[in-house]
């Protein structure tokens, strides 16, 4: 009897291990070797072309010591971008969604639908619908707007302005940042029992803002630290539409993030070693700033 217990066990692990293999290989060949690549390239010099010659850690601290730009614009614009849209952007998904959740199912889901949409449009269809509104002449549709109400009398070249290339990113972030993290707050919220929010009333939660933070917010803490994952990536991966937006190098490095940076040394001067340096310097912050969100939201154990 033990022995066919044996058996059947490693039939269901053998099975286990079938379904996970087709996951673990793309895994494997389209995550893990590349993070290694990029791990080793970054010690070297390595032009695309010639075989890489190792540097060791002169790549790192060129990005700290001599790389002007990334000091001055980069970080400072991608700290900012992350702050604003990655943890603005999360907390105006959370808000949404929970707005959401209190209305029918029929508007629930045309609204959501409306909001989850600019996340899953094409960057270059993005990107003609932003320069038709921020475009440099009286025909933009912002200009336009703008002249009829009296605000301006000639039109602001936008696009151009290094005073505005970093609201303009950070707009058109926010506008696409209901994502698959604002799908998963939904579901979360609408899963929660409702006998949660009778026993809340009984104990004396008086209003709605109250049942948020009281019962929403502790009852749905997976489904909020993956929402806050699902903003930290999207903020720091974000760049390859504004470089469309307006080019790359931007005007002055005035919205230039750290994806834009990478590109720039990666495959516009093919300094391939330096631009991987680059992308573990992005993979270490978005490891940090998920760390924080783990922290935030993981509940501990308690004994």
């Amino acid at each position: 009897m033990a022995n066919k217990n044996k058996i059947a066990k490693r039939a269901d692990n053998k099975n286990g291990y079938l379904f996970v293999l087709p996951y673990a290989l793309v895994f494997t060949v389209f995550i893990l070797v590349p993070v290694l690549l990029a791990i080793v390239l970054s010690f070297t010099n390595f032009n695309a072309i010639e075989f890489p010659s190792w540097v060791g850690f002169l790549n790192y601290i060129t990005v700290l010591t001599n790389d002007e730009v990334f000091m001055q614009y980069v970080l400072p614009n991608t700290i900012v971008y992350a702050l604003v849209v990655g943890v603005g952007g999360y907390i105006l998904s959370f808000v949404l969604a929970w707005a959401l959740c209190n209305l029918t199912k029929p508007v629930r889901t045309i609204f959501a639908l409306i909001l989850y949409s600019p996340s899953m449009t094409a960057g270059v269809a993005m990107v003609v619908v932003w320069k038709v509104i921020f475009s440099g002449d009286q025909t933009g549709l912002l200009n336009n707007w703008l002249m009829e109400i009296g605000a301006i009398t000639d039109p602001i070249i936008w696009l151009i302005n290094a005073n505005y290339l970093l609201p303009i990113v950070i707009v058109v972030g926010l506008w696409s940042s209901m994502g698959i993290g604002f799908l998963s707050l939904i579901a979360g919220i609408l899963n929660i029992d409702e006998a949660l929010y009778e026993a809340g009333a009984i104990d004396g939660i008086k209003n709605r803002f109250q049942e948020m933070i009281y019962i929403t917010i502790p009852s749905m803490k997976p489904q909020m630290l993956f929402a806050a994952v699902m903003s930290i990536v999207n903020a720091f991966q974000a760049g390859s539409v504004y470089t469309l937006l307006t080019g790359n190098p931007s005007p002055g490095y005035a919205s230039q993030l750290i994806v834009n940076h990478i590109e720039d040394y990666g495959f516009l001067r093919y300094e391939m070693g330096y631009a991987a340096a680059l992308s573990v310097v992005l993979l270490l912050m978005v490891q940090l700033f998920s760390k924080v969100a783990n922290k935030l939201f993981t509940e501990k154990d308690e004994f």
